[in-house]
């Protein structure tokens, strides 16, 4: 049997997982033994790099050759991170942590080829495509990719007995994401989503760092570091002072800045008052959640953890509040998502291939069904003629709305507007608003129609997105028969992905 393996792929942590024989998933240790997996690269030279924990420590001795928190940037391609000599796009970087991570597991459960890969639930388009390219730039078969917080969902649910209305609460090391979903049993339904792909543990770092500064300053009245080097490794001791402020309400460390050393105490009330922002904004994005779910909180049954920075008290404190019950966190919150991506690669497996795995494992799978929602809206930017004005605007016109259930189909017909129009311009949208100043082109391009027709003819717009978070539209000329298929996922071309080969990770 092939291995069905999910993979996390994190901002600041990753982690792999795979079926074991009877069905269940399992996180697979890297070389260190160590289950989950800094998202760092240390470039040693230009063909040869440091991965994991090694890279984080030894990014101290020259920051400039560290690369890191590259899967905010996901949706940008042009963002580039140089290093002797060469350029990265955030792709090409998080490719190099896939092939660390499956490098690693491969030792222990033998080849990996078809994989689920993990994505934010709030992620767009281009950022899921990103993701994909990634995993081909890795040498992987991208079988699906799955939201976070639904890969956590579907983990909590073969593990843990809930039941109902719940609410998954998903704060990561870079991203945030909380999720409506139905449970009954292994039967999981998502609802609805919302989210923040820029607020997460590196977030609280950062303010953690701003404490420390702050005290520094007032206790030796100069700053605590000069270069980037230092500040590197405060950036370490304030994410060590954050989680010892998880469990303790005080602690004293001693900082060795620019005017030496200092000792300094500080409290978790403190921390909490430097990331109160950041609480507000959570509490706001789960009444958004809430609010898309129709639902209140006295409607919610269960709240689940998942994400390491769930482990910080005023979170904790937060979602109680707000909620008026304890939450669940019954499981790894570091692990549950790449767990959850195993289980869903082996759904995907069975469906398109049972024969592949054992009767074992084929009964186990097919006991859990799951279904997700599109994330986001997708249309098309439309010529409509606004009787107020007696003239044609541009409107952004929705086909798949937010929240719809996967998988789905909405087709929509489209005139073409004058005499003799031999062509139109497709654009598919992503965004909620009718208004196209608003919303992502996240695809442009011209279809050719025949000449020397008269206005009016009917042009049908398909817009396919199946469970496994792939898109793709078809627009027909209903007279002429003339068709074009877009699929929104591109891959990576071989030329990239030989350059890349070459590359070792360790």
């Amino acid at each position: 049997m092939a291995n069905i393996v999910g993979i996390d792929l994190g901002t600041t942590m990753s982690a792999i997982a795979v079926l074991n024989s009877v069905g269940k998933p399992e996180t697979i240790p890297n070389k260190d033994g160590e289950r989950i997996t800094p998202s760092v690269i240390f470039f040693e030279n230009d063909h040869k790099s440091l991965i994991g924990l090694e890279a984080k420590n030894s990014a101290g001795s020259d920051v400039h050759s560290v690369a890191k928190e590259f899967k905010r940037e996901m949706h940008n391609d042009d963002d580039r991170f140089s290093v002797h000599g060469s350029q990265y796009s955030p792709s090409e970087l998080s490719s190099f942590v896939l092939k660390k991570l499956v490098k690693d597991a491969s030792t222990q459960v033998g080849p990996i080829t078809d994989v689920v890969i993990s994505v934010p639930a709030y992620f767009k388009e281009n950022q899921r495509n990103a993701t994909i390219e990634a995993g081909k730039l890795a040498g992987l078969n991208v079988i699906g990719i799955i939201n976070e917080p639904t890969a956590a969902a579907l983990y909590y649910a073969t593990v843990a007995d809930i039941k109902g209305r719940g609410l998954v609460y998903d704060l990561g090391g870079g991203t945030f994401d909380v999720t409506v979903t139905d449970t009954d049993g292994k039967d999981i339904k998502i609802i609805a989503s919302s989210g923040d792909h820029h607020l997460g543990g590196v977030d609280f770092d950062q303010a953690m760092l701003e404490l420390m500064e702050e005290k520094y300053k007032n206790e030796k009245g100069s700053s605590l570091y000069s270069d980037e080097e230092t500040k590197y490794e405060m950036l370490l001791e304030a994410e060590d002072l954050k989680k010892s402020l998880s469990s303790r309400g005080s602690k004293k460390i001693k900082l060795n800045g620019d005017s030496g050393k200092a000792v300094l105490e500080f409290t978790q009330k403190e921390f909490e008052e430097k990331i109160s922002t950041y609480i507000s904004r959570t509490e706001l994005l789960v009444e958004q959640a809430l609010h898309e779910a129709n639902s209140e909180p006295e409607d919610i049954d269960y709240i689940l953890l998942v994400g390491g920075s769930t482990r910080i008290p005023a979170f904790q404190k937060s979602i109680k509040k707000l909620m008026k019950k304890e939450p669940i966190s019954a499981v790894n919150v570091d692990e549950a998502v790449a767990l959850g991506a195993a289980i869903r690669a082996g759904i995907i497996t069975v469906k398109e291939n049972p024969t592949s795995v054992s009767s074992t494992v084929a009964n186990e799978v097919n006991s859990i069904s799951i279904v997700d929602v599109a994330n986001h809206s997708y249309g098309t930017i439309s010529r409509t003629f606004d009787e107020t004005l007696q003239q044609y605007t541009l409107k952004n016109s929705i086909l798949i709305k937010r929240n719809t259930p996967l998988p789905c189909s909405e087709t929509q017909t489209f005139y073409t507007i004058y005499e003799g129009q031999d062509g139109i311009d497709i654009s598919i949208t992503q965004g909620e608003d009718t208004d196209p100043d608003f919303v992502d082109k996240i695809h442009e391009e011209a279809m050719d129609l025949p000449a020397n027709r008269p206005e009016g003819q009917p042009i049908e717009f398909t817009y396919i997105y199946d469970e496994n978070q792939m898109m793709k539209c078809i627009f027909k000329d209903i007279n002429s028969g003339t068709v074009k298929e877009v699929s929104m996922h591109f891959g990576a071309s071989e030329e990239k992905k030989n350059a890349l080969d070459a590359f070792l990770v360790d």
